[in-house]
């Protein structure tokens, strides 16, 4: 009985290696395709393509200056600077330098007319609210390198907290956005537009997040997002997955396995996500099937797995990644992706922002994965 339960044992400990190895060669295989099989030059092309354009279009451009976007400008900037790394390229490029440069002239503004001219009242607020967020990320990022927070990026996070809310029951956010857009404009997001600020701060240089002075603001952040998140889809929780890589003490580290065990369950068996499964979503008639994989719904996944800390070996990630090298367009260079809200009219501005966003995190995925 005794020498049956040691072969026992040993044929288990041997089949539990034997599992151990196959993962870990699974992991290096899907890790070895993605790099063969997508192109970060023509991403890189497609992603200059869609920001020049965005410079271009007069919805954009309505003070001269372009306002940042969450489909376009943001995806590009966090892909665009993944993918020059990848492709050796010294300098930001032209549109990433124009994108930034026009971040940090307006900084110092003090309202929204300036990009909003025509928008008044709650409009107005939540308009110029994302527009704060999104300012104080981009030149955070941007400052990160050099060690210290230019002249702009103090100038944006102080008019950030400035119009944090101080009271309701959205204490600690921010206005954002809300024109029943899924998935960067809806009443949701609100909880989305938070946690980018709460990235923001995480990422800002020379450990700006335990300045005294904005104690209260943070800690005020925090308990807004610790108190809603369990409402929030799934969606706008990945980027608190992410903010809570970088914010000191924003999300006990239950929570964070809680999203994480939630987003390996609704991977599907080809390594992608659907976007449903990165609900619950509103309800939009109008809007394409969306069954199936899905190029940002796995792009974004992917990313912040990684910002979160979720290294390639993990063959769950590492098969997303296959996923996301086998599925770019061998033409555009892009990731095909469509709105989640209605048809738009082909060769329309609106039409590619799905795709837009789809690419940048593809791409950003991707290139970070082949860094490490």
């Amino acid at each position: 009985m005794k020498d049956n339960d040691g072969r026992g044992f040993l044929r288990l400990l041997t089949a539990t290696v034997f599992l151990g190895i196959l993962s870990a060669a699974l992991a290096i295989l899907a890790a070895a395709a993605s790099r063969e099989d997508w192109s970060p030059r023509l991403a890189a092309q497609f992603l200059d393509s869609r920001q020049k354009a965005w410079f271009a279009w007069p919805p954009a451009n309505k003070s001269g200056v372009s306002c940042m976007s969450c489909h376009t400008g943001l995806p590009y900037l966090l892909g665009r600077r993944a993918l020059r790394r990848a492709l050796g390229e010294p300098d930001p490029t032209l549109y990433e330098a124009l994108l930034i440069d026009g971040v940090r002239a307006t900084a110092i503004k003090t309202d929204g007319t300036f990009l909003f001219g025509d928008s008044k009242g709650l409009v107005a607020d939540q308009e110029f609210g994302s527009q704060a967020i999104l300012s104080a990320l981009v030149l955070a990022m941007d400052d990160a390198p050099r060690g210290r927070l230019s002249p702009e990026g103090e100038s944006a996070f102080e008019r950030l907290w400035a119009l944090q809310l101080r009271a309701g029951e959205n204490k600690g956010a921010w206005y954002w956005s809300d024109f029943d857009l899924d998935p960067w404009e809806t009443p949701h997001a609100m909880f989305y537009g938070a946690a980018l600020a709460a990235v923001a701060t995480g990422v800002a240089p020379a450990a700006y997040q335990f300045r005294p002075q904005i104690r209260d603001n943070v800690a005020a952040l925090t308990a807004y997002l610790r108190g809603t998140q369990k409402t929030q889809p799934l969606h706008d929780r990945l980027t608190l997955l992410w903010a809570a890589a970088l914010l000191h003490d924003l999300l006990p580290q239950a929570d964070r396995q809680t999203i994480l065990d939630e987003l390996w369950a609704k991977q599907q068996a080809d390594g992608a996500w659907s976007i449903e499964a990165l609900g619950p979503w509103t309800g939009h008639p109008k809007a394409p099937p969306a069954d199936g994989p899905n190029s940002y719904a796995t792009g974004l996944v992917a990313f912040d797995l990684q910002q979160a800390g979720v290294q390639r070996s993990d063959p769950r990630l590492a098969r997303a990644l296959a996923w996301l090298a086998a599925h770019q367009d061998g033409q555009s260079g892009a990731w095909i992706a469509q709105s989640m809200n209605h048809p738009h009219e082909a060769g329309s501005m609106p039409a590619l922002f799905m795709q837009d966003a789809a690419t940048g995190y593809a791409a950003a995925a991707l290139a970070a994965a082949d860094a490490r």
